[in-house]
This record gives structure tokens, sequence and C-alpha cells, in this order.
């Protein structure tokens, strides 16, 4: 017997429809969050499955992924799919054509999906729990460092508008060198009557041990030089928000760092963190990040294209009458993608296969982002190959076909 589950979510309650293999519908209700919603959900999946001769299996369609709710439904044993929202958008126009929406209509609809429709959709991984925690991790950490990266730009502009000089002193605002002397001297003026000493001291602070006294003479050289100015008393409101955002950046630094130990420390208990360093491009940050979005579990992905096309390196088509073309993959995992490109363009300067294969799609015409992305989606394959046979990257392996391929000579 199958028994299928609509999870409609929402942050204090969950709607719920449940369908037989059918699709005649056996209830609706509308759950609390919880421990007390979850007991209610099971009592009422029972309550229809208790005349079943074997065990039953129960198919949830829900449209998240991750979260106490979640979990307790895999710990149920529970066959879980996450559906993308705009999956579930476009099913519900195949049965409303009037626009209409409601919560527990939702919850029927994710039913029914995963009822008809669940072999078009991949369930949720059964990844490790240390996988987990490394995923909690990483993101953590990307989305300080994106909100640091935020902060920064903040800060830039807000010196542009009246603090020209700091600009031409500090190529890095999220630099020790430069929260050291904007902590002590926020405006123009304050900048002007530092002295060196002062600046010296500053640098200290900051962890500077090396170039002390050229470093001092060119912050000190760049502070006192000629810019256009706004009027003190702007100057010194203009100046407050440096200091706040001065401290914002120093503490988003300081937790970063934090973070990152805690996240090398658990990346490196997980028995494929060796394999996933031996990947050119990928150290222990990156390869905690790759490892985090695509999951450990060993049967998440069929084969190496499934892999690239969850990762979003693979293109995709489209194709009617004699229109054809093949574009960027632009609807995916963010922060998997985000971090595959990094790791392919690091991968040009640490793998000579990795740099000629760039260097042969900017040849034929491919621009810097088109070759990026081929690149990335050839290492996801290599990352697979790897996985799947339980080796260490090897440069040779790798890339030797191709090389013979484009030179018969090749050995």
């Amino acid at each position: 017997m199958k028994l299928y589950v609509g999870n409609d979510w929402a942050e204090e309650h969950h709607d719920i429809a449940l369908l037989d293999e059918e699709g005649r519908l056996l209830a609706t209700r509308r759950l609390p969050e919880g421990v007390a919603g979850i007991t209610t959900l099971h009592e009422l999946i029972g309550q229809h499955t208790r005349h079943s001769e074997e065990p039953p299996q129960v198919v949830v369609g829900i449209e998240t992924d991750r979260g106490p709710w979640v979990q307790a439904l895999l710990a149920a044993g529970y066959l879980v799919y996450a559906v993308n929202p705009m999956s579930v958008a476009r099913y519900r126009e195949r049965h409303v054509t009037s626009g209409a929406k409601s919560d527990p209509a939702d919850a029927r609809v994710l039913a029914d999906l995963v009822r008809t429709d669940a072999h078009r959709h991949r369930p949720i991984a059964g990844d490790t729990e240390l996988a987990e925690a490394i995923k909690v991790l990483a993101r953590s950490h990307q989305s300080l460092c994106w909100m640091r990266g935020q902060q920064a730009n903040q800060l830039r502009s807000t010196l542009r508008e009246f603090y020209p000089a700091a600009l031409a002193a500090f190529d890095e605002l999220t630099h020790p060198d430069a929260l050291a002397v904007l902590a002590i001297a926020p405006t123009p003026a304050q900048g002007k009557r530092l002295t060196r000493a002062q600046i010296t001291a500053a640098l200290r602070r900051g962890g500077r041990r090396r170039y002390l006294s050229q470093r001092t003479e060119e912050i000190h050289a760049a502070l006192r030089s000629e810019h256009l100015e706004q009027p003190p008393l702007v100057a010194d409101a203009f100046g407050a928000g440096v200091t706040a955002l001065v401290g914002v950046l120093t503490a988003s630094i300081q937790a970063t760092a934090r973070l990152e130990q805690e996240l090398e420390a658990s990346f490196g208990r997980h028995p494929a963190a060796e394999l996933i360093r031996s990947q050119p491009g990928l150290g222990t940050v990156l390869g905690a990040r790759v490892l985090a979005e695509f999951g450990d579990d060993p049967a998440r992905y069929a084969d190496a294209k499934a892999r690239k096309n969850y990762a979003g390196t693979s293109p995709i088509t489209k194709a009617s009458g004699q229109s054809h073309i093949v574009l960027a993959r632009y609807k995916t995992n963010k922060r998997l993608r985000d971090a595959l490109r990094q790791q392919a363009f690091s991968a040009l300067t640490t793998s000579p296969g990795a740099r000629t294969f760039y260097d042969a799609h900017r040849a034929a015409g491919d621009g810097h982002d088109k070759a990026l992305r081929a690149l990335a989606n050839r290492l996801v394959g290599i990352l697979h190959g790897c996985l799947k046979n339980h080796t260490n990257y090897d440069e040779h392996t790798a890339w030797a076909h191709r090389t013979a391929t484009a030179d018969p000579t090749a050995a």
C-alpha cells in the first residue's frame, strides 16, 4: 500500500493532504509546527494504514529540504521529495487555470505531484550526520563572507562621499591595516592629524609585523594628500557611520575566522575530505562547500551528467523547428555554483590540463565566463569519477585522453 502526503509548510503550521494510490482524497488537516504537529501527522497516517498487511510506503511532497520537520519525516522512514516551488506552481496550473491559490489546495497539489510525477523529481538524499553538520557550517561561513563583502562595499561607498584619502591609502578595506587606522581616524581631519607613531601603533594592533616603517610612510602621505572635502559637521556625521561600519566589519571578520576553524575541523573528519582536497582548485573551505552542497549519499546521482545538472554547470538546450539555442543554467544552487566557479578559476594555475582545456575554449571563441563554466563542468565530471571509484585526483588520468585527441603524437 502507498500513501501520498502533500505538505504545504509555513512558519507556524503545515497544511496536509492525504491521497491513496488512485488519487482519492483521504484526509486534509492543518497541523501546528513542532512535536505536537508531527505526532498528529503520524497518527493520521496510521489511521489510514493500520489495515495494511505489509508495511505501507508513505511518500511526502514538500517545498523544502531542511529543518526539524523534514528531519522528523525522514526519521519516520517516509520517502520525502523536496519539490522546487516553481515546479509546484507550474503543476498547479495543470489543475487550476483561474489562478486561484490556497494552502490546503497546494497541499493536495503536492500530494498529487508525488503520486504521478515522483519519478521526475529527486528524493531528499540520505546524507550522513557529519555531512549535514558540514553543510550548516559551510553555508554559515559562506553567508558571512558574502555579508562581509556587502559591508566592505558599503564602507567604500561611504568613504567615497567624504574621505577619498582613505581610499588612496587602502586598496582593501577589509585588511587589518585599513580597519585599524580607520578605527582611530574615521574622518579626513583626524587622518591628517595622525602622527607616524600613532599609525605604527595602529598597524601593530592590526597584526602587522613586517615593513612597518614603509607602510607607515605610505599611509601617512596618503592621508595628508589634498582632496575635496565635505563641511566639518557633515564629515563628522559620515565619520560616525564609518566607525559603526568598521566595528561591524571587524566583528564579522573575527566571527568568520572562528567559524572557518570549526569548518576545517569538521571537514577534516569526513572520509571523503582527502579525495576532495586532491581535486585541482579545491582547498579546505571550497572543498567543504562542494561536499556540503553535493552531499555524501553515494546513490544520489545516477551518473556524472546528473551531478553536472544539479551543479548547474551543464548547459541547457532550447530547440524548436529550425531554432537551436544553447544557454547557461541560471536556476540552480547558487552556493554550489559560486564554489565551483572559484574552483575552476583556481585550477587554471594549479592544473596544466585545466589550463589547456580553458585555453582551447578561449581559442574557439568562448568568452571568459563561458570557458570557465565549461571547465567547471568538466571538473564536476572528474570529481564524480573519483568519488565513484574512491580514488584521488590524478592529472594524467584526468586529462591524458584529451591531450591524445588534440595531439595524435602525444603519448
